[in-house]
This record gives C-alpha cells, sequence and structure tokens, in this order.
C-alpha cells in the first residue's frame, strides 16, 4: 500500500549554549547592587531626617557647591567637625617632626594675638601709663614671655620682700583673665639684682625670687588661671642678669610670666632625655611641605609683639 511508504517526519532540536552566570545568568548581581545601592540611600536620608537644621544646611550646601562650600568658617558637612581631604592628606605626607613643627606655628599664632590683646589693655588704661617701658611682651622659643622690670623709681614688690603693690596687683589680674582663655600652660621666673642680705642672713636672694613668683601665682590664680594652668616656679635670684654689664642695675629684678608653646621644640622632648648635636642639626633641616603651611592673616596688634631670636 502506498502509506507504507511514507516515513515519520524527522525533528531537529537546536541547544542554545549559556553565557557564563550559572544555573540562573549574570542578571542578579545587577539587580542585588541596586538593592544594596537603595538601601544605602535610604539610610543616608533616614540619617538626615534625625538630624539638626544647621547639618541639613550644610549638607545642602555642599551638594550644591562641593568644590567651594565653606559655610560658617567650617570646610566640613558637619559643624566644628572632621577635615577636609586636602587636610589629611597633607597630614599624611608629614612626619611626626613636620607635624609639631605646623602645630608651634599654630599655636605660636595664638599667643601673639593674646600678648597684641595684653599690650592693648595696658595702653588703653591710664593706671599701667607709667609702667609702659618696664612691661616687655615677647615671643621667644619657649612661648609668649611677659615681664614686669623694675627701675631705681618704680618697684612692682616691697623692698626686699614679695608683697605685692596694689598696681602690679591690677597688672597681674589683667594678665591673668587673658591668658587663662588659653589652654597653654604656665611658668612663672623671678630674679634678682646682685646686692646680697647682710652676712650670715637666713633668707638670700635665692628665697626672695621664689617667693615672689610664689606671691604673683597666687594672685593671678585668684583672679581666673586655672587650677592647674601653672606648671612651673623658677626662681633665678641674680645668676641671669638681664643687664649682665652691671648686676646691680635695677632692671635685673623682674618676674616673668611664659606662656608655654607647648609645642616648641624646647618642650616637645622629654627633658630627660639627650640629644645630640647631630639629631638636633637633622630635626633643623626637615622642612613642612608646602600643601600643609597655612599662613597666619596678617593682623595690626600682632606685629606689636616682638620675637626674641
Amino acid at each position: 500500500m502506498p502509506e507504507d511508504n511514507l516515513q515519520d517526519p524527522i525533528i531537529i532540536v537546536k541547544k542554545k549554549a549559556g553565557h557564563g552566570g550559572g544555573h540562573h545568568g549574570g542578571s542578579w548581581k545587577v539587580a542585588y547592587a541596586d538593592f544594596v545601592t537603595s538601601m544605602m540611600a535610604f539610610f543616608l536620608v533616614l540619617w538626615l531626617v534625625a538630624q539638626s537644621e544647621s547639618v541639613k544646611e550644610n549638607v545642602a550646601g555642599y551638594f550644591q557647591n562641593p568644590t567651594g562650600f565653606k559655610k560658617g568658617g567650617s570646610v566640613s558637612v558637619l559643624p566644628n567637625k572632621g577635615q577636609t581631604i586636602i587636610e589629611m592628606k597633607s597630614k599624611a605626607m608629614m612626619t611626626e617632626e613636620q607635624f609639631r613643627k605646623m602645630r608651634e606655628r599654630e599655636v605660636r599664632k595664638k599667643l601673639q594675638e593674646a600678648g597684641s590683646e595684653i599690650m592693648k589693655k595696658m595702653r588703653s588704661n591710664p593706671s599701667f601709663e607709667r609702667l609702659k617701658n618696664q612691661i616687655e611682651v615677647k615671643m621667644t622659643a619657649e612661648g609668649l614671655r611677659i615681664q614686669l622690670l623694675e627701675t631705681s623709681g618704680e618697684s612692682f614688690f616691697e623692698r626686699g620682700s614679695a608683697e605685692l603693690k596694689p598696681f602690679t596687683q591690677q597688672l597681674l589680674a589683667m594678665v591673668a583673665e587673658e591668658i587663662s582663655l588659653l589652654p597653654n600652660r604656665v611658668i612663672i621666673e623671678g630674679h634678682t639684682d646682685a646686692f646680697q642680705y647682710a652676712d650670715g642672713a637666713a633668707y638670700t636672694n635665692w628665697e626672695l625670687s621664689v617667693d615672689r613668683c610664689n606671691s604673683a601665682r597666687r594672685w593671678m590664680k585668684a583672679n581666673g588661671l586655672r587650677q592647674n594652668q601653672v606648671a612651673e616656679i623658677r626662681g633665678f635670684a641674680d645668676t641671669e642678669p638681664k643687664i649682665a654689664s652691671n648686676p646691680g642695675d635695677p632692671s635685673n629684678r623682674r618676674i616673668a610670666i611664659i606662656v608655654a608653646n607647648d609645642f616648641s621644640g624646647m618642650n616637645f622632648t622629654d627633658k630627660n632625655v639627650e640629644i645630640s648635636e647631630k639629631d638636633i642639626a637633622r630635626q633643623d633641616s626637615l622642612q613642612i611641605p608646602e600643601e600643609a603651611i597655612i599662613e597666619p592673616t596678617p593682623a595690626s596688634d600682632t606685629a606689636m609683639v616682638e620675637t626674641e631670636q
């Protein structure tokens, strides 16, 4: 029969090869990444909603102008917090010694401003007019040095004693009020002239120089200095005269109030650690990267504070 000659049609099945990604392909990775990004954005929104208005304003200002944003003197999104990328990069580039030098410069600027403010208050007070040539305000390697120098006609203490005169009390109170605003340590030095007490006296220039430091310390503490702000008192007697050629000169009788720069090379190293001339030369040769240098803003009053080389 003709039907017996018919054959079943041949069916060819072609299977497409996979392109990686396992059983489900690679599309799940894209979906997962979108999900994680959405969750991060969601939590950032929750964080922002919980912040204060000032933080919200800072965030908005940053996104409006990321490169030039600087609101309220801050370069951070959070007020008074954080550091810019430039600052962090600069600090990462610096060695410990270079960072110390940068901080020393910053603290010195603040001390200069405090010294200028003290001089301004002195000039504006008629009671101190006659003392203008007896008070020195200088920047030294150790910090801001305020010296009260005696003359033949004017003394800050009663003769031969540690008792403060009334105008000295007023002057020290003004100085204490100003330097109490600083976090720095305070050191008080006492110096005398070369005239000695009578032979055999139990009280000498050593005791006098220390007692005058303590009198100044007690009065300044009672007028604003913090409990532990005075870190040292130093009595030198007549061993370090200001006028070496004339040990009996009245200006050798003086007290010095030093507001220490704790980042100064003199204060940064342990006093008990001996450093060699080679170490000192190496440290002096270190330079601060230009990126880390922040030049102080010129101020008219700052120029009035002398710098002692």
